[in-house]
């Protein structure tokens, strides 16, 4: 008897939205939804990123999972960040993209999850439940300390 099983990609692809403000620069970043990470912050924070569905390639990956997340549609000329390994693993690849929405006025698809792990019970909640804009800085605090790289670069290439 064959057993299958679905494994998660081992990498996710995302967009890092930036704007302009007088000399400055901000980033907007996700909190993600759900019980788990309902108390958690600093670290915690991410650009809106996900998984590939079959047969896509990053970036269209990045843009879909931008405006699923957020409800924005993202607009070109995109800016190649690279990619990171975090810690658990997964690796992420990334792309800035300049733009302006309402941080408040965002709207996440919902998934379905199991919670409390093992219970039998299923909730539904936002991927995201909260977009905000940050600077650099603050930012680099509130990210998955790999993903920090990615604000790192951007600025570097703003900058060059």
């Amino acid at each position: 008897m064959a057993v299958t099983t679905t494994r998660t990609p081992p990498w996710t692809a995302g967009l890092l939205m930036y704007r302009r403000r007088g000399n400055g620069l901000q980033v907007l970043l996700a909190h993600p939804g759900g019980p788990f990470w309902a108390k958690r912050d600093l670290g915690a924070w991410s650009l809106p990123k996900g998984q590939p569905e079959p047969g896509e390639d990053e970036l269209t990956t990045a843009c879909r999972e931008f405006e699923e997340e957020t409800g924005v549609k993202p607009r070109a000329p995109f800016l190649p960040l690279g990619s990171v390994r975090q810690k658990a693993g997964k690796t992420v690849h990334a792309w800035a993209w300049e733009g302006d929405a309402d941080a408040a006025a965002m709207r996440c698809n919902e998934m379905d999850m199991e919670w409390p792990p093992g219970s039998g019970r299923v909730i539904r909640f936002p991927e995201v439940d909260r977009c905000e804009w940050f600077d650099p800085d603050p930012a680099g605090r509130k990210l998955n300390p790999a993903q920090k790289a990615f604000i790192d670069r951007l600025r570097g290439l703003l900058s060059a």
